[in-house]
């Protein structure tokens, strides 16, 4: 069968937010963190364990006259945790804490595929108008070739202007090559992110909510982004780490229930005429354990100082973060402005450039114009449309970059449609308070679809002309 084909943008967001490996190993990773929680509830949890044995006893002293010669043993124990100086409790936090961090990266990464998606879009758009163009360009100057050869076949024109022709053509088509090899290299790049081959892709839709000023893009980014809300989830998490490490100097207090059985298999004794030994003994016991700790060798300083200095890590990291969320805003923000302003002008550009060189080449039959000034009339409209084309790109990209740094180019934010949306809280609450030893998930497979299968890309054109030899 042939490859599915996205011909929109939702679409390929759509085909990416269903089959991208890098958003389906971020929700992996995530079920992985989720897990930690569970984790640490464990240490504060009853423990129960049991045991088995038999043993025979071959070879026995000379002076043990009443060793068994076997015998089966049977034990259990159980342990439960009353008081752990808050270990177990911050450690609990300190798990939710990084759970909710790792929820906000998981929208990060949304919204970073996201964002290289819509640019991979915009590219093959971009790149197959750039090719038109430049295919257009060429046959526009095969037929100046054409036209000057047949000028000079009637001394109407010099070998000059028509080597000025043909070196013109050679560059557009050199230039066509180059510009096949981009569209190429973007549609690979689209099967890489979108998992299916690219179609005839429509213009994309408007975006919405972008903002006025750039300074209600920042607030917005303050509140919204998710690498700044995890890295202050982060920042809260390492505090409820040095209140666990502060634990390790505190008392702990359990209860503790415990049996024993041994059977010696009527072996216990030996072969003492007139004594009896009972061949069977069991044993229970309950109580309460109490430890206080005295000395570690610095152990529990060493981890409360360690838990302080990645706690003042996290918060540098925090000042980070917001660093780069300001600048990657404002800066997108300047990107989608100034690409507006690029698109304005260079439709005007092309305007005046079209009518310039409708203008030269009346001029050039009169007499007024060479060939060299229609040529580079030409080279400018070229210039011109490429121009405009790369404007709209970028003007788009940017103003996506921009709802990625608010926070408002995610899922949920695009309304996609092609099926439910991953919701993380769903694996998180089937596994928050799971107590039984024995429950654990399917092996996984892939969740992306591979591209192995899908033809190399080619940027297909109608054939080059053949350059006219001059006689």
């Amino acid at each position: 069968s042939a490859p599915v084909q996205a011909d929109t943008l939702r679409d390929a967001l759509v085909a990416a937010y269903q089959t991208n490996p890098t958003l389906s190993g971020a929700r992996a990773g995530q079920r992985a963190t989720d897990e930690t929680v569970a984790i640490a509830k464990a240490d504060g949890r009853p423990n129960a364990t049991s045991d088995f044995g038999f043993q025979e006893n071959f070879v026995r002293s000379a002076n043990s006259f009443t060793a068994p010669l076997r015998q089966s043993t049977a034990g259990g124990s159980i342990d439960v945790p009353i008081y752990s100086g808050g270990a177990v409790k911050n450690a609990i936090r300190a798990a939710r804490t990084r759970v909710e961090a790792g929820q906000l990266d998981l929208r990060a990464t949304e919204a970073s595929v996201f964002s290289n998606v819509v640019a991979t879009y915009m590219d093959v758009i971009r790149d197959s108008a750039v090719v038109k163009l430049n295919r257009a360009n060429v046959g526009v100057l095969a037929v100046n070739l054409e036209a000057t050869s047949d000028r000079f076949e009637i001394g109407d024109l010099t070998r000059t202007d028509v080597a000025q022709s043909e070196a013109r053509l050679a560059i557009a088509k050199s230039d066509l090559e180059t510009a096949r090899a981009s569209l190429i290299r973007s549609k690979e790049n689209y099967i890489a992110l979108v998992g299916q081959v690219p179609g005839d892709l429509e213009p994309p839709p408007p975006l919405p909510n972008l903002p006025e000023t750039p300074d209600q893009a920042v607030d917005l980014a303050m509140a919204h982004n998710p690498d700044l809300l995890a890295a202050k989830e982060r920042s809260e998490a390492a505090e409820f780490d040095i209140k666990s490490a502060r634990a390790g100097n505190k008392p702990r207090v359990s209860t503790y229930a415990q049996g024993r059985y041994v059977n010696f298999h009527g072996t216990l004794g030996g072969n003492i005429p007139g004594t009896t030994f009972i061949q069977e003994q069991s044993t229970a016991e309950v109580g309460i354990r109490a430890t206080m700790p005295i000395y570690q060798g610095g152990r529990p300083a060493a981890l409360i100082r360690q838990a302080q200095a990645r706690s003042g890590q996290a918060y540098e990291q925090l000042i980070a973060v917001e660093r780069n969320v300001i600048a990657q805003t404002r800066a997108a923000y300047s990107s989608w402005r100034a690409s507006e302003r690029v698109i304005q002008s260079s439709e005007r550009a092309v305007a005046a450039a079209s009518l310039s060189l409708e203008g030269v080449r009346a001029e050039n039959s009169v007499g007024n114009r060479t060939i060299l000034d229609i040529l580079n009339a030409e080279q400018e409209l070229l210039n011109a449309q490429v121009q405009l084309v790369t404007a709209r790109r970028s003007s788009y990209v940017a103003g996506f970059s921009l709802l990625a740094a608010m926070g408002r180019a995610e899922a949920q934010d695009l309304g996609l449609e092609g099926g439910p949306l991953y919701d993380p809280d769903i694996n998180y609450d089937r596994v928050d308070d799971s107590f039984y030893d024995y429950q654990s998930n399917p092996n996984p497979t892939p969740q992306a679809t591979r591209t192995v299968d899908t033809k190399a890309q080619k940027a297909e054109i109608e054939p080059l002309p053949e350059m006219p030899t001059p006689r």
